[in-house]
């Protein structure tokens, strides 16, 4: 068996795309807020609601992006070639931006277009698949995203610590997009076969009645939150409240090696993973991710509470948690949805990254500012959350054990 899948040779020019363009977004994701503080002298909390205010124009985007991923007019390729255009605009103002309205501006730019991005890539990964291919074909678009984003990160880091040179992190960033515009005009051809007989908003009144899909859009909703608690929760809980040192925590050097690890380990994992996991159903496969963030939340805990060296174990779980849960996500609501409505499917599956997006960060932050006890106590809070999943993954899968497709 080849190590990597066989697929259409789209649905690799697409995960091409996609890392060029992460590459260029990881180049920015870290490093903005320290140039819009330090540099352009926006306060700290005006930064945090410019960024904040991408969550708004994302959800508008996902909307539209299921919307026009279904169209006859716009179809996936054209929604594609929108979002990557509105993505590049949104990079080179935020290299032009010199006040909080501009930087705003930005920041609504870049939500949209990762909005209408989404669910037409998705869409138009499912169109080129087979059922038995979408797992691994998912797996290597997500790996396409994780590595362009590790690459960028390094080397915006490079860039920054030789030139100093902040706004030429966006011009990348945004040169990177019409890269990945330009693939997409010339190589990826429109896979839209089916176009829904009635109005495309009469799509979302069926999705929205699918009983399936909503209740997996609550599931989805906390995996979702789960994700955001590695990015926003965990490196501060690690620093403040694991004391590794007399009242040290760990250090960031210690932390940033965790955290590389941890995508490298993603990576290598991938798509090992995902082959292995083909033959289950994508309920059971879900229900195994699940079991996974509670074992990790537990070593969380564990970390806290007596030595930490049990982080390296919390990573090493994490990064199976992830590669276990995001390829079988999308191919369920796949499996779920008529194929002339994959678009506004899968725009309603995006809807909860943005939902989890905006309940992780806050919650999170309100633990860490309580005691050590609840702060510590939070991660056990999240595996009884992470048993209430379960039991609905346990619903969802009786829900869907009579459809003719196995695979559900």
């Amino acid at each position: 068996m080849p190590f990597l899948p066989r697929l259409q040779h789209q649905v690799w020019l697409l995960a091409f795309g996609r890392l060029l363009s992460q590459v260029g977004t990881g180049f920015t994701l870290f490093y903005a807020p320290i140039f819009f503080v330090n540099q352009v002298g926006l306060s700290a909390t005006a930064v945090g609601v410019g960024i904040g205010s991408a969550s708004i124009s994302g959800v508008v985007g996902r909307v539209l992006g299921g919307t026009f991923a279904d169209s006859k007019f716009w179809g996936r390729r054209r929604t594609l070639l929108m979002s990557a255009m509105i993505s590049a605009i949104a990079s080179f103002t935020f290299a032009t931006a010199y006040d909080f309205p501009v930087f705003v501006l930005g920041n609504l730019l870049m939500g949209l277009g990762t909005g209408l991005y989404w669910p037409a890539t998705e869409a138009t990964v499912a169109d080129l698949t087979t059922p038995e291919q979408r797992n691994e074909a998912y797996s290597i678009t997500r790996l396409a995203d994780t590595l362009g984003l590790g690459i960028g990160v390094v080397l915006g880091g490079l860039l920054i610590s030789t030139t100093g040179a902040y706004r030429a992190l966006f011009v990348v960033d945004g040169i990177s997009f019409l890269i990945f515009l330009i693939v997409i005009y010339f190589m990826i051809q429109e896979t839209q076969r089916l176009i829904y007989s009635h109005s495309q908003w009469s799509g979302w009144k069926v999705a929205l009645s699918d009983r399936r899909l909503l209740t997996f859009a609550i599931v989805n909703t906390m995996f979702t939150t789960y994700i955001v608690q590695i990015d926003s929760t965990l490196p501060l809980y690690l620093t403040n409240f694991v004391k590794i040192n007399g009242d040290r925590g760990f250090e960031p050097s210690t932390i940033s090696i965790l955290y590389t690890a941890y995508l490298a380990l993603s990576v290598l994992i991938q798509l090992p993973m995902t082959r292995f996991l083909n033959s289950f159903r994508r309920t059971r496969v879900l229900i195994m991710s699940a079991g996974c963030w509670a074992i990790a939340f537990t070593l969380v805990w564990v970390t806290g509470a007596f030595h930490f060296a049990w982080a390296v174990a919390v990573f090493g779980v994490l990064a199976v948690a992830l590669v276990t849960y995001l390829p079988s996500a999308s191919a369920f609501v796949v499996d779920l949805a008529p194929e002339s409505l994959r678009g506004v499917y899968l725009g309603i599956n995006s809807q909860c990254w943005a939902l989890g997006y905006f309940i992780g960060p806050p919650l999170g932050g309100w633990a860490l500012d309580q005691s050590r006890a609840i702060a510590s106590g939070y991660w056990l809070f999240l595996v009884a959350t992470v048993a209430i999943a379960v039991l609905i993954l346990r619903v969802l899968d009786k829900m869907v054990s009579q459809t003719p497709s196995h695979r559900l």
